[in-house]
């Protein structure tokens, strides 16, 4: 068979088909980094499909982590180098999980004279642990903190007076100005928001803070 005689159109038909088929994000791009064309595999990272991408900015939904490697890539392209271009990227996929990987933008065009657009793929590194973790408990005073403690252990309001030396008017005082702070109906709602917030300690006995000022 000849390959150099089969109609054009196959060619673009048979090349389509191969686009679609690539199991990586990939997509092409103008030289200025704008979507013309995008295969599913890149549409799924975003639960889209491969046209709703078009004319989007392919480093707005890849998020480069160093802007020099950026800049190193336009400057290739004013010079017409045709070199292929890491990029460390980051990014929110549509089912919530933030990703890292890299990106290779690869400059193509359709002959010696200068750059037509980029072949840009995307390779998934992995999934980035959240930098930020479980908000830190709110603060709360050593006298807080104690009549917390024995408020959650089941002690009475007197004894609670005993053991922090102070009156019982000091400690509803206390209870009040927490329950306020957290929204907290009642004691039994109280203890169950100080555990829910990390002020309590889980699977600790007898309860204790996590800290105090």
């Amino acid at each position: 068979m000849d390959l150099t005689r089969l109609d054009p159109v196959v060619w673009r038909n048979r090349t389509m088909l191969l686009f679609d088929r690539i199991p990586m994000p990939v997509a092409v791009c103008d030289v200025y980094g704008s979507v013309l064309l995008a295969n599913p595999a890149m549409a799924a990272e975003w639960g889209a499909t491969p046209g709703s991408l078009r004319g989007r900015d392919v480093l707005e939904l890849f998020r480069p982590q160093e802007a020099t490697q950026v800049e190193r890539i336009a400057q290739a392209l004013r010079l017409r180098h045709r070199s292929r271009y890491p990029v460390s990227v980051r990014w929110d996929a549509a089912d919530g999980v933030r990703r890292h990987g890299e990106l290779t933008a690869d400059p193509v065009s359709d002959g010696p004279d200068g750059t037509t657009a980029l072949l840009v793929l995307v390779q998934v590194l992995g999934e980035c642990p959240d930098p930020a973790g479980p908000p830190a408990p709110p603060p709360v005073s050593a006298a807080e903190a104690r009549i917390l403690e024995l408020v959650a252990s089941g002690a009475t309001t007197a004894r609670t007076a005993r053991e922090t030396a102070l009156s019982v008017d000091g400690v509803n005082y206390h209870l009040r100005r927490m329950s306020t702070r957290w929204g907290a109906a009642n004691r039994t709602e109280l203890v169950a928001r100080a555990y829910t917030l990390g002020v309590l300690k889980p699977g600790v006995w007898p309860p204790r803070v996590t800290s105090a000022e």
